[in-house]
């Protein structure tokens, strides 16, 4: 164990992230942020991540334990070479693979235990970023544990269930989400849970089992002397604004699509896409309804330049169904951009509604 230290001391902080996409999504957006905001108050932080590794500040260490990473944007649910397969994380990862389910955050937690009970004495406090797999358990017993949460994954569940078309795509959304039954269990035995709203400290209990006094309220924040309003920028006419991290139904872009297409029947509306565009149910949608030549996908950019974005823009949208707590929402208040949310999730709390 760690040497004693000041109380009132900085804390050498071993952070964890078994994905951290770093400019949507919020794993990695999160990431990035706090990292950098525990540094700026004197905090010594080193992160551990899998792929997509996140970009973080210049400061902070990024070792890397990488996954077998089967499920990226590039060749989803591709298979490994037998040559991958170097560790027994690894052939617990493809085994998980090979009967449907997402192994990515049991096989990341396995590995980073794995690594850190040979660093127990290099850190005050471990700190994970929604793994919630059975090796962060034994690891909180090495060295004190904090969990953030965001929401309970139930939910992306519920919805994914809900839009599958027939009985075997619900299997494999079943299938695909069975870790959640880890995440409960291992979430409900942690003793310290960051929570980012009042909402998912409602669902998180009723869905997980996590007593209330267990966890504690911290919010989400953007730096305000970035996302502001940009009085120097024009405003495009009929210029809308999304983010859209995943194509999943929990984010509901297929709603957004067929709003902007009822739209265009009456005014000249275009729709600017923070994310990259991907196969799948909404490019689909975007081509049935004709919609591409009036669609911009943006990706990769800075905080500055989705600031801009947001300038240019007339009007931002967050048609999610659920949030925890909504990143997009809060830049694009800081703004001063219009904004239309639904009242998914935390969707209401954060915007004041």
């Amino acid at each position: 164990m760690s040497e004693a230290r000041d109380p009132n001391g900085p804390l050498k902080i071993a952070y964890l992230t078994y994905r951290g996409k770093p400019h949507v999504g919020g794993q990695g957006v999160y990431t990035r942020h706090l990292t950098k905001a525990l540094v700026d108050l004197g905090h010594s932080v080193e992160v551990f991540g899998g792929q997509p590794y996140p970009v973080l500040d210049e400061r902070i260490k990024l070792t890397k334990l990488p996954s077998l990473d089967l499920i990226n944007d590039h060749y989803p649910f591709r298979f490994p070479a037998i040559w991958e397969l170097k560790t027994r994380e690894d052939f617990y990862e493809l085994g998980l693979f090979l009967i449907g389910t997402f192994g990515e955050p049991a096989a990341f937690s396995s590995r980073v235990k794995r690594h850190l009970a040979q660093r127990t004495g290099e850190f005050d406090l471990v700190h994970d970023n929604q793994c919630l797999g059975y090796g962060i358990l034994s690891l909180e017993k090495l060295i004190p544990t904090i969990v953030t949460l965001h929401h309970p994954i139930t939910r992306d569940r519920a919805l994914e269930m809900e839009h599958a078309p027939n009985w075997y795509k619900k299997f494999g959304v079943s299938r695909f989400y069975s870790f959640v039954e880890m995440q409960g269990r291992v979430a409900s035995r942690m003793p310290r849970i960051v929570v980012v709203s009042e909402n998912s400290i409602k669902d998180i209990h009723g869905d997980m089992g996590v007593s209330y006094d267990r966890m504690r309220l911290v919010p989400v924040g953007v730096d305000p002397d970035l996302f502001k309003p940009q009085p120097q920028v024009t405003r495009i006419p009929g210029r809308l604004i999304t983010t859209a991290s995943a194509d999943v139904a929990l984010k509901g872009l297929s709603f957004l699509l067929e709003a902007v297409a009822k739209l265009r029947t009456e005014r000249d509306v275009t729709l600017t896409i923070i994310g990259k565009p991907k196969p799948g149910k909404s490019m689909d949608l975007i081509d049935k309804l004709g919609l591409a030549p009036h669609i911009q996908f943006v990706s990769g950019v800075t905080d500055e330049r989705i600031v801009e974005l947001y300038a240019e823009a007339e009007l931002a949208v967050v048609p999610s169904l659920y949030e925890g707590f909504s990143l997009p929402a809060i830049e694009a208040m800081c703004t001063g951009i219009c904004l239309v949310a639904t009242d998914g999730g935390a969707l209401p709390e954060v915007t004041g509604i």
